[in-house]
């Protein structure tokens, strides 16, 4: 055996917990068998959750950690390279920061060559369902709990405009149904996760004078002016102010003010 050739995926990894990933690597033909030893390392040992880690060829499972032995031997694949997989599973139970390094010895006649694998434990951003225009009760109550017990429960996110669902940021899925489990207007958490990106542009607040346009007819929704209606004269993105007219004032009286202080009530055509 010459050496191991690996993909080039990183070699550490983050998961959700209870999620799961996979290392592609081959060994280069060498003849007779070829030994593999397997050494699991979990800091906190005594308290971590266990991880599930397999080693699988074409032909299926070959070793996992839940067996006795700590090695296994395989037959040589001729002149072809050999190809194996491993698999890493993370508990359910995971927390934070928990992780796993595997460290294969892999042996033969000739040498020995070490490949190590790391996995770390990551959060994760669920969805949960509620009942319609209950998204913020949710919330709330979850929050509540969210104090209770172990801490496990990271962040809760209700955009306003997203009816019927709330992203919850958390470690444990189970848990999270537990904690679900007796709040009325909630649910279910939809199967599977999201990602920032998905959701970032419910993070990035829109600009106040979105859909603000020179023409408008607004109505004063706040200040000295509150209620009067007015013509929009300039808009300002950098700075989301707009400068109105008031329409029923004696004399054209220019007033310039935050974006969110008016509610358009006509469009300019």
């Amino acid at each position: 055996m010459s050496d191991t050739l690996s993909n080039s995926d990183d070699r550490n990894r983050m998961i959700s917990a209870g999620g799961n990933t996979t290392w592609e690597f081959q060994v280069k033909p060498a003849g007779g068998n070829i030994r593999i030893t397997f050494n699991i390392i979990t800091p906190d040992e005594e308290n971590a959750p266990e991880w599930n880690v397999t080693l699988y060829d074409s032909t299926g499972e070959l070793w996992s950690n839940f067996m006795s032995k700590r090695d296994v031997n395989v037959a040589g694949a001729g002149k072809h390279p050999k190809v194996f997989k491993l698999e890493v599973i993370a508990p359910k139970g995971a927390r934070y920061g928990d992780e796993v390094t595997v460290e294969a010895v892999i042996a033969s006649e000739s040498e020995n060559i070490t490949e190590t694998f790391r996995a770390s434990a990551k959060q994760s951003i669920m969805i949960l369902k509620t009942q319609m225009d209950q998204e913020k009760s949710v919330a709330d109550s979850l929050l509540s709990k969210a104090n209770v017990g172990e801490k496990d429960i990271f962040a809760i996110l209700s955009p306003g405009k997203l009816r019927g669902y709330v992203f919850v940021e958390g470690m444990n899925t189970e848990r999270l149904r537990e904690k679900t489990r007796d709040i009325r207007k909630a649910r279910a958490l939809v199967n599977g996760e999201t990602s920032l990106k998905e959701i970032d542009h419910y993070l990035t607040p829109l600009s106040t004078v979105v859909g603000i346009l020179e023409g408008d007819i607004v109505e004063l929704i706040n200040g000295p002016f509150k209620g009067n209606k007015a013509r929009v004269q300039h808009v300002d993105s950098n700075k989301e102010e707009i400068t109105v007219e008031l329409i029923e004032a004696m004399v054209p009286i220019p007033v310039t003010l935050k974006g969110d202080g008016v509610r358009i009530i006509e469009k300019e055509k």
